[in-house]
């Protein structure tokens, strides 16, 4: 008796849906920027000489607006962990749109950690965001100075480099 209900009551729902006017509109398109291969590569060979400038070995990475890799460029000395650690700091930025370190500030004051579901992401600095305007296009990430704060500057030089171009 419940089970013949239950079978009702969806085929019921399946007709009523069948019958529902479709919007005339379609679905809906997007179009995002998206960075060019050699200004990703720019970026982040800028980020590496700045860090070797410094005195210091890293890794650079740039993702896609999604975390997907544009280019990785293994500074020469940098450490065996630095080019993962970069992946992840990039694209925790790209995936929520804001800098590690303002991230880490969001967890640290008791926030929602969205790290609990995703274990990709890093709290560490040396994330940022690429924007056009409000919009996220990519990141930028860096790793392997001794603290965040210095991959962060590296990665902020790379993004420098670029800035212009980014229109």
């Amino acid at each position: 008796m419940i089970r013949s209900y239950a079978l009702a009551a969806t085929a019921a729902l399946i007709g009523f849906a069948m019958t529902a006017p479709v919007a005339a509109q379609g679905l809906p398109s997007e179009t995002h920027k998206m960075l060019p291969a050699a200004l990703a590569v720019e970026a982040a060979q800028t980020a590496i000489a700045t860090c070797k400038g410094q005195g210091y070995n890293v890794a650079a990475i740039v993702t896609n607006r999604d975390g997907t890799p544009i280019v990785l460029i293994v500074g020469d000395g940098s450490g065996k962990l630095s080019s993962e650690i970069a992946r992840r700091k990039a694209y925790t930025s790209a995936s929520l749109r804001v800098s590690t370190m303002d991230f880490n500030k969001r967890v640290a004051g008791g926030g929602f950690n969205p790290s609990v579901f995703d274990p990709q992401l890093v709290t560490a600095a040396g994330g940022l965001p690429i924007k056009v305007g409000n919009d996220t296009i990519a990141a930028i990430g860096v790793s392997g100075a001794p603290g965040g704060d210095k991959d962060e500057a590296c990665a902020q030089s790379g993004l420098d480099k670029i800035k212009a171009s980014l229109q």
